[in-house]
């Protein structure tokens, strides 16, 4: 969905602002509701930072669970009135984001309207001068749970989510580390809420975020829980075996152990110590295993929100942060970050070339999941919701639990997924060029993933990067895992095959487009013949070894795909990387080989990649 501006700004009275400790949480302070001012059916107004003073920046959030955008605005302490310039986002739930530069002492109300009904509002004291942040020291761990994961705090949380890595569809958007988009006031509204300097660049002491693909997910939603006194907590997990996926035991939580006299340092022991415990076979779980961090959920635009997590068969994970509505002028579209080991964090849309699924393999239970929900038990403890308890009568506020997708074939996972994302069709070029501009960025972030290869050989003097052993190639730790390519050239391979495999698959699924009343064979034909024409119009520049840049197309690189089975090793120079042909003028500035041992266990494993498919873990 592409953003939109609402509400006209009027006198700037004051910055959208924070809770105050009486007025934090679902239900207002008293006093608010007897003045009439509460949140609405589903709809909460969030204000930022939790302790607001005179004069600072402010911000305001207001996310309901769906409906049309409306309006904000606020009235001063000297009861004027102005309405907020506002940035919608989202369709489940739905959020408007707005700021202001500086607020006056004294109560400020905002309220959200759609026409004449009020959707939410919300009463804020703001103090004249800076005091000691209020909150209360942890009664245990690192942060006592003083709220739930209501159906406000999921809503709140998938919009702060969508809000943090919102961009325009045609911009690319990464960022290395994670905390350039947490310190970004503009992205995280949660940017130094307790007014501790948690998030601010210059402190020394403020949070770091460095999470790669499976701490990431865990990271936010931690992180998110401590600026909200929220339950997180994480398990141990094996990485399964060949015959069965992975197995977890134990439940640690932000309310274990002592409580630690400064804040931040705590805070960040806790992130290293979930970061140092949690890895991909965390989210790989049976899909039945209620001894799980994550549960499997329905495959509906619902379930589905930002927040949800997705987990392929052999390790990856990505995490959902916005749909974009399908339109009579483009597409639709499903947006997912993930973490690499060089800590960047990116987007991509969903396609068959980046979520890999398979259900042939016992060693995992891949799929979409969230995060499985923590309650109070009658001891006081934090304990989980077992499946059956998940998202039914007495849990409204979750997706429910299900394992619809262990019963699905990839080809009707990938069809269902299709109908979600292009609810009313595609016309089969638009899927064609849409197909051919989700290869082109893979190859595009693949010239990144290369050069940070490059960078690190330069930069080292060539070291020779050891290479593991077999199936670990695809996972281990140090310069391998975050210079080498497998699992990325497995995924670019699998993509060159879903472009090529598109004229089969309007043959093999005829709903999913629009054909016009043509015969789905026909419809093959003329893709067939464009895309012929396309791949050499569309293509990749890299940088050999001197430093000349090099064009590929597309053409060039499908010719090329047996070249890249064997292109993932950092010791191999770029053109190597890029499948040059030995002997070539392209690859006559290659100056670096990977040894001779590490070339003869390339070819030994060289039938995984020829045939797209990963081993059993």
């Amino acid at each position: 969905m592409t953003v939109a501006r609402v509400a006209v700004a009027v006198v700037l009275l004051l910055a959208p602002a924070a809770v105050s400790a009486k007025s934090r949480g679902p239900k207002s302070s008293a006093a608010a509701r007897s003045s009439g001012c509460e949140d609405g059916a589903n709809a909460t107004i969030w204000v930022s930072p939790e302790a607001p003073i005179a004069g600072a920046p402010i911000a305001v959030f207001a996310v309901a669970d769906d409906g049309a955008a409306g309006e904000l605005t606020v009235t001063g302490p000297d009861g004027r009135r102005a309405a907020l310039v506002a940035t919608r986002r989202g369709t489940a739930p739905v959020s408007l984001s707005a700021e202001l530069p500086a607020a006056r002492a004294g109560r400020a109300r905002f309220v959200w309207t759609r026409g004449d009904h009020v959707v939410a509002c919300r009463d804020v004291e703001v103090a004249k001068h800076a005091d000691k942040p209020a909150r209360a020291a942890p009664a245990r761990g690192v942060w006592t749970a003083r709220r739930s994961w209501d159906r406000r705090m999921e809503d709140f949380y998938a919009a702060w989510i969508e809000r943090l890595f919102d961009a325009p569809v045609e911009q690319s958007l990464d960022f290395r580390p994670l905390h350039q988009a947490l310190r970004d006031r503009a992205r995280n509204f949660l940017y130094g809420f307790l007014g501790l300097r948690e998030d601010d660049p210059a402190n020394k002491a403020a949070i770091p975020a460095t999470p790669d693909c499976a701490d990431l997910p865990y990271f936010l939603r931690a992180y998110f829980a401590w600026k909200l006194e929220l339950p997180v907590g994480f398990r141990d997990c094996d990485r399964g075996t060949d015959a069965r996926p992975p197995k977890c035991s134990g439940l640690m939580t932000n309310e274990d152990g002592a409580p630690g006299r400064d804040v931040l340092p705590s805070v960040k022991a806790f992130l290293r110590q979930m970061s140092n415990h949690v890895q991909s076979g965390s989210a790989r779980t049976a899909l039945d295993d209620e001894e799980t961090d994550y549960y499997p959920v329905r495959l509906d635009r619902r379930s589905l929100r930002p927040g949800v997590v997705y987990a392929d068969p052999y390790g990856h994970v990505m995490m959902i942060v916005k749909w974009v509505e399908q339109t009579k002028e483009h597409g639709g579209l499903l947006l997912a970050v993930d973490g690499q080991p060089d800590t960047s964090v990116g987007r991509k849309r969903f396609w068959e070339g980046t979520f890999l699924f398979t259900n042939d393999t016992k060693s995992a239970g891949p799929g979409w999941k969230a995060f499985r929900p923590l309650a109070r038990a009658a001891s006081g403890a934090l304990a989980p919701v077992p499946n059956a308890a998940i998202g039914g009568a007495d849990d409204p506020a979750h997706a429910p639990f299900s394992n619809e997708q262990g019963k699905l074939s990839p080809d009707a996972f990938y069809a269902r997924m299709g109908q979600l994302i292009n609810p009313a069709g595609l016309e089969p070029t638009a899927a064609y060029a849409e197909t051919l501009d989700a290869l082109v960025e893979q190859l595009q972030v693949r010239v990144g993933s290369v050069d940070n290869g490059e960078a690190f050989m330069r930069d080292n003097a060539n070291p020779v990067v050891p290479m593991p052993e077999g199936a670990k190639i695809f996972e281990t730790t140090g310069p391998w895992e975050d210079y080498a390519t497998p699992s990325r050239d497995m995924r670019l391979i699998i993509a060159i095959n879903v472009l090529t495999g598109l004229p089969d698959r309007v043959v093999r699924h005829p709903e999913l487009f629009n054909l016009g009343g043509r015969r789905p064979s026909a419809v093959a034909d003329e893709l067939r013949a464009l895309h012929a024409r396309r791949v050499r119009e569309r293509g990749i520049e890299y940088k050999r070894s001197d430093g000349s840049t090099f064009k590929l197309t597309v053409a060039d690189l499908i010719a090329r795909k047996t070249a890249i089975e064997i292109a993932y090793n950092p010791n191999d120079c770029v053109e190597t990387r890029w499948g040059a042909a030995p002997g070539s003028p392209e690859a006559a500035t290659c100056a670096r080989h990977a040894p001779a041992d590490q070339q003869a266990r390339m070819a030994e494993v060289r039938g995984w990649f020829h045939d797209a498919k990963r081993p059993p873990r």
